[in-house]
């Protein structure tokens, strides 16, 4: 198993499946009242925010308690890395003092030079390339509603940004259908295509790239959606939004779609642009249920990443 976790690519499907199955086990645990094995008992992890958050600090820092280590909170103006210091020397300094890092950045390679040059994990919460520990969440979730995940059929609508990149490449490592659906110019970038090409073919998935979202919607057991605009891109806002207008997650757009097909958000939603308040309150959407899962997965990542409980067994298909 690799020392961090930076994206999804880096594991194989028998290891994703083990993330899963370690979230659920720690998610029942949880459920039951059943304390949990402190693995990370006596054990300091620093998270480095670039970005302002709710349900990454909130999961994280909980989830750290829940295991029996002690968060570090580094907010965007404490450290500034890249500014006050650079990046290499801030993973030095950090590698002597705590057991793990936690990072939220604009810059995927802000991450990549972090893990390259401290000997302690890092764990990817968020960049402007990658989004693994959403990408796990739905899997999770997906696990908990359907009771299986391979062969399920999952339409992103929107940009084809971090979350659609993760959640591709974890399609295409268990064996997830995945359709994408947005305006020309906003497709995910090849490079990623290509990187699960080969896994694409041996899980027998099929990759779709549709722009009518209507046609887009019809066989699909998850609709999925996320900001037009993210952060750091307001330049981009006007522009945008004109161009995904037509993409909207609204019950028109529901309705071509098949009967119990349940819908999720990344959240923070922009209620009223990439989907209605209508679907998002609607009994078909789970985003509630996978952002809670955000704790689950991040406990299981942290768990054998830095608590050493690599020995769990894979999901069943």
């Amino acid at each position: 198993m690799p020392k961090d976790l930076l994206t999804l690519l880096e594991y194989p499907g028998e290891e994703v499946l083990g993330m899963l199955s370690r979230a659920g086990e720690l998610k029942a645990e949880l459920k039951s009242g059943k304390p949990h094995h402190p693995v990370l008992k006596g054990k300091t992890i620093a998270l480095i925010f670039e970005k302002p958050s709710l349900r990454t600090r909130v999961t994280f820092e909980t989830g750290i308690f829940q295991l029996g280590g002690n968060p570090i909170y580094l907010s965007p103006d404490s450290i500034q890395i890249g500014k006050r210091e650079t990046p290499y020397d801030a993973a030095k300094n950090l590698e002597r003092w705590v057991n793990g890092m936690v990072a939220r950045t604009f810059s995927h390679a802000m991450q990549e030079e972090l893990a390259r040059n401290a000997a302690i994990p890092l764990i990817n919460a968020l960049s402007d390339e990658h989004h693994p520990c959403q990408a796990l969440a739905t899997g999770l979730t997906l696990l908990e509603h359907f009771n299986r995940l391979k062969g399920l059929r999952v339409c992103f609508v929107g940009d084809g940004n971090n979350v659609a990149v993760s959640l591709l490449i974890l399609c295409a490592k268990l064996g997830i259908h995945f359709t994408h659906t947005a305006p020309k110019g906003y497709d995910i970038p090849d490079k990623i295509i290509k990187s699960v090409s080969a896994e694409i073919r041996q899980n027998g998935c099929d990759l779709k790239f549709i722009r009518n979202p209507n046609e887009a919607v019809r066989d699909a057991d998850m609709i999925y959606t996320d900001v037009w605009v993210s952060m750091g891109q307001e330049k981009e806002a006007d522009k945008k939004l004109k161009a995904f207008k037509p993409y909207q997650v609204n019950a028109k757009l529901v309705s071509f779609a098949p009967k119990g097909v349940k819908i999720s958000h990344c959240l923070p939603a922009h209620r009223g642009e990439e989907a209605t308040s209508g679907v998002l309150d609607s009994a078909a959407c789970v985003m509630f249920d996978e952002a809670e899962n955000r704790l689950h997965v991040q406990k299981a990542v942290m768990s054998m990443l830095m608590g050493g409980c690599l020995d769990t067994p894979p999901v069943p298909e």
